[in-house]
């Protein structure tokens, strides 16, 4: 074999076996060397360059850092017997990493023993409670609503001994000495959301709409007074307006008549004769059609001037 070729193969030996024994660990992380899946020594918390043996040994990482946890929405049944979706967080972290790896191997069998740890105080602590003490935190003043009656705004709520906040201390101390011994420590515990389950989601909007509508019938009654008052008012300027304008225009066509009556009569004095022949001529037209039959007697008024025509022919 030739000299290059060995020098590579014992170089490419050397990185491998440099690669198994270097391991670096960062400021987040702690280590648990295994040997053949047995710890060995104690755990590795300071960060740095460390050794180990190639092949036999083997590097477990672990973080420092807090972690979350993330818990499924749950119904739950309640002190008074109402079920309630609780949906649940936590953070956590790895206190002892060699006690973890012993009890729990990694982070998933962590999430895994606390998903049992944290559900089931979870739902001890909301089953021994009722639904006002879950969903409140505190005895605060309402807030008066300004829509409400006299006898609506004395209405108070019902002091409560036990908050949320305090049902999420005893969730939390209780999963804290369930979790002692597993090198894990549970720093806090918090209810992400609750609710009703869909049933009584829909009763409580019913009841909410109710109470709502019933708020709301007496502005909309105002509402409809009112619209109704401006609609009367609106029907009285117009007809008092339509009124006021026809009784201008009866006052003009009655000056027109007036006037027209004056020039007709100033007409009339001025050539009475010719007048009348002027009016006959205009009714002629107006009266007798292209088939028209009309008996007249000789000696009346309109006949007189179609007399005078058919002698004068």
């Amino acid at each position: 074999m030739k000299p290059g070729v060995i020098l590579v193969f014992a170089a490419v030996l050397v990185l491998i076996l440099l690669a198994g024994t270097v391991y670096v660990v960062d400021e987040t992380q702690q280590v648990v060397v295994t040997q053949f899946g047995r710890p060995v020594g104690d755990a590795v918390l300071k960060p740095g360059i460390k050794f180990k043996i190639p092949f036999i040994q083997k590097a477990h990482f672990f973080e420092k850092r807090f972690l979350e946890w993330n818990g499924d929405p749950n119904e739950v049944p309640t002190k008074d017997k109402r079920f309630l979706l609780v949906d649940t967080y936590a953070r956590w972290r790895i206190t002892d990493p060699l006690k973890f790896f012993q009890r729990l191997q990694n982070e998933r069998g962590g999430l895994s023993r606390l998903d049992d740890i944290i559900d089931g105080e979870t739902r001890n602590a909301v089953a021994n409670h009722v639904v006002m003490e879950i969903v409140r935190s505190t005895n605060r003043e309402v807030e008066r609503d300004s829509d409400l009656t006299a006898d609506e705004q004395t209405i108070t709520l019902e002091r409560v001994e036990t908050g949320r906040l305090d049902i999420q201390a005893v969730i939390l101390a209780e999963s804290q000495k369930r979790t002692s011994d597993l090198g894990i420590e549970i720093l806090d515990v918090r209810f992400k959301r609750i609710n009703y389950n869909r049933e009584v989601q829909r009763t409580v909007y019913q009841r909410m709409i109710a109470e709502r509508t019933r708020i709301a019938q007496p502005f909309r009654s105002e509402g409809l007074g009112e619209s109704a008052r401006i609609r009367g008012e609106k029907e009285r300027e117009l007809k008092s307006i339509e009124s006021g304008a026809f009784r201008e225009a009866e006052e003009i066509k009655g000056r027109a008549d007036a006037e027209a009556t004056n020039i007709y009569a100033a007409a009339y004095n001025r050539d009475p004769e010719f007048y009348q022949f002027y009016k006959t001529m205009e009714v002629y037209p107006a009266t007798l059609g292209k088939d028209a039959w009309l008996v007249l007697t000789t000696d009346s008024d309109f006949f007189r001037y179609l007399k005078g025509v058919g002698s004068r022919r």
